[in-house]
């Protein structure tokens, strides 16, 4: 987790964001500069997806259409990933931009809070499992 508090030594010249201002923890951190290399295009989405977030511990889902859901996304991936370095997990989004080239990290808002509802009803049916 980012800290506000000051560094010492070589993380000094690092700035320091607060987690709370940022949004960012370092798990999303990871997985963001790990799909920052994406260069298969669409067919290798998943695959691109999959493996970044086995990377840093977490879980694929699921994929499937945006079917408008999300702004300029074609494809959208459910993950879950650790939560500030806890066993909590949090449910995100990696969506395929239209470009069919970029991929993002979106978190769950007002739109998508029917998707984030449904992967966390589908998780848990596979803990009951």
């Amino acid at each position: 987790m980012l800290s506000s508090e000051p560094k010492t030594g070589a993380a000094a010249t690092q700035p320091v964001v607060p987690a709370a201002d940022s949004g960012l923890t370092m798990e999303l951190l990871e997985l963001e500069l790990s799909l920052d290399g994406f260069t298969t295009g669409p067919d290798g989405f998943s695959a691109h997806v999959r493996g970044a977030a086995a990377a840093i511990d977490g879980a694929f889902l699921f994929e499937l259409p945006a079917s408008g859901l999300i702004d300029d996304c074609d494809r959208i991936a459910v993950l879950r990933i650790p939560q500030d370095g806890s066993t909590a997990m949090a449910t995100i989004f990696a969506c395929l931009e239209t470009d069919g080239a970029t991929i993002r990290i979106e978190t769950p808002n007002e739109k998508t809070a029917g998707l984030k509802n449904f992967a966390e009803a589908f998780v848990d049916v596979l803990q009951r499992i």
